[in-house]
């Protein structure tokens, strides 16, 4: 008799505390490595100190993160503000890369 295999949970996204804490805007083209309900996260900031890309899962012995990788597509400014942006996943992340070392 065969197991049945497990249902991968199906995400739907960044929750609306972790999009809200990436609304914000930091210091200008930084990183910043933080704990986020759980999970290591890894974000990265544009010119403006928009975050832009997202690193969220299991931070490594190098300081990167195995998990997955978001990118924020902004679609509409009013001028310097952000009106209308959302996060793409682009995947998973093996956080072997050397460039998101420490």
């Amino acid at each position: 008799m065969e197991k049945t295999p497990l249902i991968e949970k199906i995400r739907k996204g960044l929750s609306k505390d972790l999009e809200t804490k990436l609304s914000k805007i930091y210091t200008p083209s930084s990183r910043f490595d933080e704990e986020f309900k759980g999970n290591a996260i890894t974000f990265f900031t544009n010119e403006n100190g928009e975050p832009y890309s997202l690193f969220i899962g299991e931070r490594t012995a190098n300081g990167s993160i195995k998990g997955e990788y978001y990118s924020r597509r902004i679609k509409k400014r009013e001028g310097e503000k952000i009106i209308l942006s959302h996060w793409d996943n682009q995947g998973k992340v093996s956080g072997k890369h050397p460039g998101f070392s420490k």
